[in-house]
């Protein structure tokens, strides 16, 4: 029979909760996301990063395509002593893609803390990230779903991902980023 301290320290009530909202242009066409357990909460446990790559043996979970890195990325979950609750880092693991958090660019193994509500870029992919608060300290759930339209289109990040543009309004990270690549046009001193 169990003591009341080892029910209270193994009975998790409250669990922090993750939820990954995903898009790809192509999500309908292809089975992306075949092997992601779609609108089901499941339970990870706290000490263990939790990783999203093609490789379904060396990730938590797998997305089918051959583009993703064999690990794109891994989410670290942590405490301070200053907060209850349970936080998330990022890291990209990914040596040849390049992943952004929020519109700042993270290189291979760099990391960066997640803010309640990330907008996560990769490839042609949009991964919107929520945390829902628990109090529970040994894990955590995940719960994945696939969005119709890209966050970055929804998400208040937006304001965070916009550029003031004198005379336009606004221009979003991606059409600066386009921008930072280079000028498109031809020599100025030839003559149309």
């Amino acid at each position: 029979m169990m003591s009341v301290s080892q029910i209270i320290e193994t009975e998790e009530d409250l669990l922090t909760c993750l939820h990954i909202k995903l898009y790809h242009p192509h999500q309908i066409h292809k089975g992306l996301y075949g092997l992601l357990p779609l609108g089901v909460r499941c339970r990870h446990p706290a000490d263990d990063p939790l990783r999203l790559g093609r490789d379904a043996q060396a990730c938590s979970y797998a997305l089918v395509d051959p583009r993703v890195s064999r690990k794109q990325l891994a989410l670290h979950a942590y405490r301070s002593p200053q907060s209850p609750e349970m936080l998330f880092s990022l890291q990209n693991l990914s040596q040849r893609g390049r992943l952004s958090v929020n519109s700042t660019g993270l290189e291979y193994l760099e990391r960066m803390d997640l803010p309640d509500k990330a907008l996560i870029r990769f490839g042609e992919y949009e991964m919107l990230i929520v945390r829902e608060s628990g109090d529970a300290k040994a894990s955590f759930e995940v719960e994945f779903e696939v969005l119709a339209v890209p966050p970055s289109r929804e998400t208040c990040t937006c304001a965070a991902t916009m550029t003031p543009v004198m005379d336009t309004g606004l221009i979003n990270s991606f059409t600066a980023e386009l921008r930072v690549a280079g000028p498109q046009e031809t020599d100025e001193t030839l003559s149309y």
